[in-house]
């Protein structure tokens, strides 16, 4: 394990090496910026040790950039959290079903459904969603992330947390209007990677049915529910659980237009705004904060992975 652990964190070392060229490349295409006029590979260090200060550059108005980032980042996450427990809550039990019935007339449905959801424009899918549940039923708002009649001070930046925080009277009422606004772009942020799971779970639960220790335990008796429960979540979750980390990272990307879309204040939006004003700055503040998040997603995957699943830290050896 302390082999794997060592070989992923030169591989996250390395690739963030990698991700500090891209957003110095990208400060560099301001003429005007200071960046410009220096030597790449001085430049890059001292860019590099501004970045290790957590200085992310000045914004037009001559503050920190950072502080920018703290404020609509946590929006972003918080919406990826809900969508990826969503996705984890739906998907591995669909995968499951669908992978211990396999070829049968439930599995094909599921299947055919996952294709269906995975085929999807995103941007279709929420002004459908938009349509049907705020426009025609009323139901949920449409865009935003909590109604303008609530004051929410911003505290950890996750508007569920800061109004449980908050001790206004109205809380219960703003907790409420922060989860109705919260349904819908979760909802749609969760399609694409709900489907993924779905193929995931149902890959491994399909190929774990068919070792023997399953068979051993269908001759003693078991019922399919214990079979699954005792021998095939223990041997068919492990292995995906890295590809789900992936699954995460995915879901930042498209969080850029689930929020465009739902008008939600987060570091999507903000990034597609810099980029329309051409703020450098700003844009390689969003890129290195959201592909430094990606990354080490990843990598945590990978340990958490490893740490469950003995095959993945012999890993090393069987290359060796």
């Amino acid at each position: 394990m302390l082999i794997y652990t060592i070989r992923r964190l030169n591989l996250f070392i390395i690739t963030l090496a990698i991700l500090t060229m891209i957003g110095f490349s990208i400060l560099r295409l301001d003429e005007a910026s200071a960046w410009s006029s220096q030597p790449f590979w001085s430049g890059w260090l001292s860019y590099i040790e501004g970045l290790a200060l957590g200085n992310l550059g000045l914004n037009q108005s001559g503050e920190p950039i950072l502080h920018e980032v703290m404020m609509v980042f946590p929006a972003t996450l918080e919406l990826c959290f809900f969508a990826f427990i969503l996705s984890l809550f739906v998907g591995i039990p669909l995968g499951t079903i669908a992978g211990v019935r396999r070829g049968r007339f439930i599995d094909t449905l599921i299947s055919s459904v996952t294709i269906v959801g995975y085929s999807i424009p995103l941007f279709w899918l929420a002004m459908l969603l938009i349509l049907m549940f705020s426009l025609n039923l009323g139901w949920l708002p449409v865009a935003g992330r909590y109604s303008l009649l609530y004051e929410i001070d911003h505290v950890t930046g996750v508007a569920i947390i800061d109004v449980l925080l908050s001790d206004k009277p109205y809380r219960s009422e703003a907790l409420a209007d922060v989860i109705r606004h919260l349904v819908l772009p979760t909802l749609v942020l969760a399609t694409a990677p709900t489907t993924e799971v779905i193929r995931l779970t149902r890959a491994s639960f399909a190929e774990v049915m068919t070792q023997n220790y399953i068979k051993v335990a269908q001759t003693k008796g078991l019922s399919m529910f214990e079979i699954v429960r005792r021998h095939g979540m223990k041997n068919a979750i492990p292995p995906i659980i890295p590809k789900l980390g992936m699954q995460f990272s995915t879901m930042m990307t498209f969080a850029m237009l689930t929020e465009s879309i739902f008008n939600w204040p987060g570091i999507g939006r903000w990034l597609l705004n810099a980029i329309a004003e051409q703020n450098y700055v700003a844009i390689q503040a969003g890129v290195i904060t959201v592909a430094s998040f990606i990354l080490l997603a990843n990598i945590l995957s990978d340990l958490a992975g490893a740490a469950v699943n003995p095959l993945v830290r012999k890993e090393w050896y069987a290359i060796k």
